[in-house]
């Protein structure tokens, strides 16, 4: 597996960040190369991305989540292996730092090769700074799902 950890510091309060993290069908708004993310219920996405012209489609769950704090999340099925965690920690009332760190496991060529140049890096510190610029031009969350989700045994 492949680590890859990107900071960014937003411009928002640590709820507004938290609260738009949690908006997954928003992702491809601020996430290169994905194309959808369908919430199935308050634990399962389902992925639709292409990368470098390669088609994937694949299935999270939410691990554990806990408000204005983490999401954590791993692959179910598909054609994607990895694992993550966002962190949100506030700095300020009006900032917040937004950490993601995953776990990759590059599962073909393309991926492999992605991750040996460093391709994925780049885009997970791109996509970080997009959403730098989408929830602080946005000013406020497009929505909330304030739930908490506590790891299963």
């Amino acid at each position: 597996m492949s680590t890859v950890r990107e900071s960014v510091e937003v411009d928002v309060p640590v709820s507004t960040a938290y609260n738009q993290w949690t908006q997954f069908e928003e992702f491809p708004n601020f996430m290169e190369g994905v194309e959808e993310v369908r919430q199935l219920d308050d634990r399962h996405n389902h992925w639709t991305t292409r990368i470098g012209g390669v088609h994937r489609e694949f299935d999270t769950e939410i691990v554990d989540q806990l408000p204005d704090e983490r999401i954590t999340w791993r692959t179910t099925g598909g054609d994607t292996r990895q694992k993550g965690t966002v962190s949100f920690q506030r700095l300020d009332d009006a900032h917040t730092r937004v950490e993601l760190v995953m776990d990759v496991e590059p599962t073909g060529a393309a991926e492999k090769t992605a991750a040996m140049t460093g391709l994925i890096d780049r885009r997970v510190k791109d996509d970080m700074r997009r959403f730098k610029a989408y929830i602080e031009g946005r000013g406020d969350e497009s929505g909330a799902w304030r739930g908490r989700i506590r790891p299963t045994a």
